[in-house]
């Protein structure tokens, strides 16, 4: 390893020293970024919507950990569109290219809709409608330390309007990631959202939802499935919700807060079909969805989630699907343009 690699992963490793004391100050803050949270890659989000560690040279997946981009996404292109929750609707565009032999840097943009609401004096008095929408400008830089070892790091811009409420934040995430080809092993850790409001919505500081995550994903032999494991919101242990049994009058919400119970709710699972190079399906399951969701309305496919694409040699479309609620069914839909192989041919 050079002095330079060095000089790379000691930066990385001081701020992680800075970073994590200071996340767990602020585990019992609320925010009002939990929308960063996201994902903007189809793939990602049917295979539990949480996922740092699935190497692949789809842009969309890099996402959640900057670690992952890599200069096999060069020239790479990519659109999301998603019908979300409550008549929501989430868009974006990303775009990566290769620094060299070892670097490579994206953009993005993505923005987050959330409809028309009813605005209304504190009298009760409707005045109009207003749109409340979130954007995210970002930019990563990813380099190969070693031929196993990548580390990146992404910055966000975010905007958020709120009626006559505006706000202006900035977050980062740093990341990194340990991948054997021989073994198709890959092992990521990832520091998220780490940053702060630089103008408020008012007098009140909302925070952003910083987090430390790992991630582990891997296929065994010829076996044709890469089993994925992502550990997130680990800046605090205790995640209880209430369980309001089947909904009958008589039935009283019950606190659950038991060690397994908080052991899955930090846990997301994946398994997806990696036999062929040209398609993929997975499945994906979150248990702190579900359990988010735990009414007596929730669906049986509350938690679980459904993906599958197809990719050619210079395009590829991918779908994803999910009902966290049975009011609440949610499609993701990914495009991406190899213009490298387009202009190639």
């Amino acid at each position: 390893m050079t002095r330079y690699h060095k000089l790379i992963l000691t930066f990385i490793l001081a701020i992680v020293a800075v970073a994590v004391p200071q996340g767990l100050q602020a585990q019992e803050s609320s925010s009002a970024y939990n929308w960063l949270n996201i994902s903007s890659s189809s793939r990602i989000y049917g295979l539990g919507g949480m996922n740092i560690s699935l190497v692949d040279d789809d842009i969309q997946t890099t996402d959640q950990n900057p670690a992952l981009l890599g200069g096999e996404m060069s020239g790479q292109i990519a659109l999301n569109y998603m019908h979300y929750v409550g008549g929501s609707n989430f868009a974006g565009v990303r775009y990566g290219h290769g620094v060299g032999e070892r670097g490579a840097w994206s953009a993005s943009l993505q923005y987050f809709g959330y409809g028309s609401v009813q605005e209304a004096l504190p009298d009760g008095t409707i005045v109009g409608d207003f749109s409340p929408k979130d954007v995210a400008f970002g930019g990563s830089y990813s380099h190969d330390i070693t031929d196993r070892l990548r580390g990146g790091i992404a910055l966000k811009f975010l905007y958020s309007g709120y009626a006559d409420y505006t706000a202006f934040a900035l977050a980062t995430d740093l990341g990194i990631n340990y991948y054997d080809s021989d073994h198709d092993l890959s092992l990521s850790a990832v520091i998220a959202n780490l940053g702060g409001q630089v103008k408020r919505f008012s007098e009140a500081y909302d925070r952003l939802p910083f987090d430390i995550r790992f991630g582990w994903s891997q296929a065994f032999g010829n076996f044709p499935v890469r089993f994925s494991v992502t550990a997130w919101n680990l800046t605090k242990w205790k995640l209880p919700y209430l369980d309001a049994g089947d909904g009958t009058s008589g039935a009283e919400p019950e606190m659950k807060d038991s060690f397994m119970s908080n052991l899955f709710r930090h846990l997301v699972f994946g398994a997806d079909l990696v036999s062929s190079s040209n398609f993929y399906i997975g499945l994906g399951y979150n248990y702190k969805t579900r359990t988010d969701m735990a009414t007596y309305s929730r669906s049986f496919l509350s938690g679980w989630s459904l993906t599958g694409g197809f990719r050619g040699r210079a395009f590829g479309v991918g779908v994803a699907f999910a009902q966290p609620h049975t009011g609440a069914t949610t499609v993701m839909v990914n495009l991406s343009l190899s213009l490298n192989d387009l202009l190639n041919r």
